[in-house]
Formats: C-alpha cells, sequence, structure tokens
C-alpha cells in the first residue's frame, strides 16, 4: 500500500510559480509509475504529468510541457511538480497518483490517489 500526500498549493498571481510536492509512504515507492493530475469545478480531471519509477522517463499534458516539469526523488519517497509562468486557467486540485510499475496519461491506470492541493492563479 502506498498513501500519497500533497502540499505546496495555494494562491499565486498569474506568471508566478509554485512547486507542488507529493509524500509517499511505505517503502517501495521507486516501484511506482507517478503521475499529476487536476480538476477544475465542472471539468473533468485532466492530465498533468507523469514520470517513470526510475525517473529516466516523463510525460506531459498537452500544453503543459515547457511551463511545467515533474521530478522524484526516490530517496525521500517524494515526486514534485515545478509550475512555471502559471495562468488563471491553470487553477484547480492538484491530485498525485501512483501506478505499481507503470505510469499513465490515463488516470484509470493508477491504483493510489492522495487527497489534492489546491492551485489558484489570479490574474
Amino acid at each position: 500500500q502506498v498513501q500519497l500526500v500533497e502540499s505546496g498549493g495555494g494562491l499565486v498571481q498569474a506568471g508566478g510559480s509554485l512547486r507542488l510536492s507529493c509524500a509517499a509512504s511505505g517503502r517501495t515507492f521507486s516501484t511506482y509509475g507517478m503521475g499529476w493530475f487536476r480538476q477544475a469545478p465542472g471539468k473533468e480531471r485532466e492530465f498533468v504529468a507523469a514520470i517513470s519509477e526510475s525517473g529516466f522517463i516523463t510525460g506531459y499534458g498537452d500544453s503543459l510541457k515547457g511551463r511545467f516539469t515533474i521530478s522524484r526523488d526516490n530517496a525521500k519517497n517524494t515526486v514534485y511538480l515545478q509550475m512555471n509562468s502559471l495562468k488563471p486557467e491553470d487553477t484547480a486540485v492538484y491530485y498525485c497518483a501512483a501506478a505499481y510499475y507503470s505510469y499513465s496519461d490515463r488516470s484509470g491506470a493508477y491504483s493510489h490517489w492522495g487527497q489534492g492541493t489546491q492551485v489558484t492563479v489570479s490574474s
């Protein structure tokens, strides 16, 4: 079992930056691919980024690459999402998720989810 706890959300002005963290419990973090998703009010959950178990392979949602960067530190059981040049349309609850020996842009591929952290970007 993996338990995930996100942090780092908050209120930021457009053009600003935030770094989200997702801390995982357990000793098997390095066997899980990790993903970030977001959900805005009234919208479906959207893929943001994913990273393989080793961290060597990453993927991003459309239009996010170049502004968002996913990374992980397996020694700290933590995955990060660096978000730069934030826009009001980035406002959402951001969730991290874990998939055993896998990573994907599909939310259904992930078996463990955090509770989410709110990101609000003001114009």
